[in-house]
This record gives structure tokens, sequence and C-alpha cells, in this order.
């Protein structure tokens, strides 16, 4: 098995389900972190990429009833609840911008009394509220497919909205596990596979680039991870709008699936592993460091992450109120650099595109070039 692969990786072929399923049951961590290491040398070399970001959550008040979720609330007057008007982030994102700032990621729940156009609307104030060179990332599929249904609009119309008012890109949020029967034990009342991967189709053929992600080490197999995967890169053989898959570990504080016990150590980096030898078609494998922690994402660059999110500024609960380990998340440009440093690779700062990049080696401001 394991020349095979190798041989495959070597020559930036294309690995198969099988392949997949062999690299799972591998057992030689070293064999997968050189082969991993290797293949995303292939593609990004030895850079680690970031940005200097904020996240907006405009509220947890949720009308679904995901079993992994610890941040949702039924209703607004519930404990620990939350629901911000336009006014208020876009006072928020005044107080977090800085001209280093290149992105606001929006992601919340699916809110029983907001539609389509009150999203338009936020889009719009923040649009006038932060410079251009700040990308408005907002809404996952799910979201999105919550607030057409309620205005009664496709989701092409949805989007293009969105996108005129000044949505520049999407998460990659809620995909989950694709696999309908998981999917019906863990989050039976939202959006299914194929909504989820059409959103995305429709968001990528509108110029809308977008994330990937996976929802990993809950009640899933093997198997469900590798028909996950295989979703994901047939639809970016389709659409191409990917730039980043992001594999998303559950954390069991506060939610309906507590008993069961989260994915060790190896079993995150092997995810890592395959994830990066699997995905060809996606330019970057993202360590979202506040759901790993700092320790785990250094590691993940070392079984082909190359991506570790942003700065952050302590702007997210969802991690948080799930019992990670960063409970006020927040990195400067110069921990992110010295993270990345010290695990041998060289840290780029980054646009939400990937397109302007600065080398951060001993912190300077020379742009790469690429």
């Amino acid at each position: 098995m394991a020349p095979d692969v190798a041989s495959k990786v070597e020559r930036g072929a294309r690995l198969s389900r099988e392949d997949a399923a062999h690299l799972f049951n591998c057992t030689d961590l070293g064999f997968l972190a050189r082969l991993s290491d290797l293949r995303r040398r292939q593609i990004n070399g030895d850079r680690v990429y970031f940005n200097q970001n904020f996240h907006i959550e405009p509220s947890n008040v949720c009308i679904h009833r995901c079993r992994f979720c610890s941040y949702r609330r039924n209703h607004a007057g519930d404990e620990g609840a939350w629901t911000w008007d336009i006014e208020e982030m876009c006072r928020y994102a005044r107080q977090k911008y800085h001209p280093d700032i290149t992105e606001v990621h929006i992601t919340g729940s699916v809110h029983p009394q907001r539609n389509l156009f009150f999203y338009v609307d936020l889009v719009k104030a923040l649009r006038a509220t932060l410079p251009l060179q700040v990308t408005i990332k907002a809404f996952s599929a799910i979201e999105i497919d919550g607030m057409c249904r309620m205005a009664g609009t496709s989701h092409l119309d949805g989007l293009s909205l969105l996108k005129e008012s000044g949505l520049g890109a999407i998460p990659g949020g809620g995909a989950e596990i694709f696999d309908p029967t998981v999917r019906q034990q863990i989050c039976p009342d939202k959006a299914d596979a194929s909504t989820w991967l059409s959103i995305h189709d429709t968001a990528h053929r509108l110029g809308i680039a977008s994330n990937a992600t996976m929802l990993f080490g809950h009640i899933e197999s093997v198997q469900h991870q590798i028909d996950h995967l295989e979703r994901i890169r047939n639809q970016q053989d389709k659409s191409g709008g990917f730039t980043a898959f992001i594999p998303l570990k559950y954390r069991s504080a506060n939610n309906e699936l507590s008993h069961i016990k989260e994915a060790g150590l190896l079993q995150t980096l092997r995810l890592f592993a395959v994830s990066r030898l699997f995905l060809d078609n996606i330019p970057h494998i993202k360590a979202y460091w506040p759901m790993l922690g700092r320790e785990v994402t250094q590691m993940a660059l070392l079984f082909g992450a190359d991506d570790l999110d942003g700065t952050i500024q302590q702007s997210t609960k969802i991690y948080t109120m799930a019992g990670a380990e960063e409970q006020n998340p927040g990195l400067t440009r110069e921990e992110l650099c010295s993270l990345v440093e010290t695990a041998g690779y060289c840290a780029v700062e980054r646009d939400s595109f990937y397109k302007n990049r600065y080398l951060c080696t001993n912190i300077s401001d020379h742009e790469t070039g690429n």
C-alpha cells in the first residue's frame, strides 16, 4: 500500500477512496507526516498563511436544533442568548478595525425573524463602515438557505443580491458530515448535503469564493469522512471556488452529544494528513487555531496544513462555548509568525483570496510576489 500511495503523491496523481482508507488505517505517523508535507510543499512550498481579521456573530438564537451545538439558544430570553442589531454590529466593527485588517468574518445562526433583506442591509452598512480593503466574508450555506427561504427567494437571487451589496466570500460552515444517516442523528432539521453543495456551486459560479469544512470526531466513521472529502473534491472539480478546506474538531462541552469522547491527537493529525493528500484540487488546508489550540495547530502544520486563519481579536464565542482551550481567542501578528517559524515554515500574511501576500520572517513587510 505505502509504496503505491507514495508514488502517486510524488507524481501528483489523484488518490482513490481505497487509498484514503489505507491512509486512515496507517499507523506510521512519520510516513503520513512526510507524505502530507511533500504534497503541501508541492502546492504551497514552505509557506503558511494567515490574515488579520475579526469576527461578528450577529445572534445565537437559532431555529435549528443541532445536537453538537453549544452555541445556539432557542429564544431571545434564554440565558446566554444575544441578538445584535445592525447599528450595534457596525459600532463593533469600528472598534475592532485597524489599518492592517483585511477581513471581517460573519456567521452565527438562522434567526427566526431575520430574512435575506436584513442581511443585505447589514452587508451594505458594513461596506459603508469599513474600507474596501476589508473583505466581507459572511454567512454559511445554512444561513443563506434559511434567509432565502424566509424571504421567498432562490439561492441564486439571494446570493446575487448579497454580492451586489458587498459580500466578497462565504465561509464553509454547516457542512458537518454529508452522509444522510449521520446528518439525521446530529442535525436532522438542517439543510442537507445537496443543498449545501448547491449553494456553494451557485456562489462559485457568481464569482464568490468560499471555504469547505467537515465536523469530525463525533459519531461518524472513517468511511463517512472519506465520502465527505470525495463530495468536496467532486464539487471543486465542477465549480472550482473553494480556497481552503477546514477540518473542524467536534468539542463536547455544553451540548447534547457531550457523552462522546472528543477526537484524540493522533486522529486529528491523521485527518489533516489525509485531507491534504486527498484534496488535490483545493489549494489550502486550514488549521483553525481557536478550535485546535496553539500546540495542536503547530503540529497540524507538519501534517499538511498551510493556513491558520487569522488574528481573530477575541471576537468569537462559538468554540469557546463548546469548551475549546482558547477561551478568549486572539493572537497578534508577531505571535502567529512565531508559531509558524518555530515549526520550520515561512509565515506569510495574506488577504482573503491569497493574492496580496507579505513575507513575515523577521516581522518584515516584503511582498513575496506571488
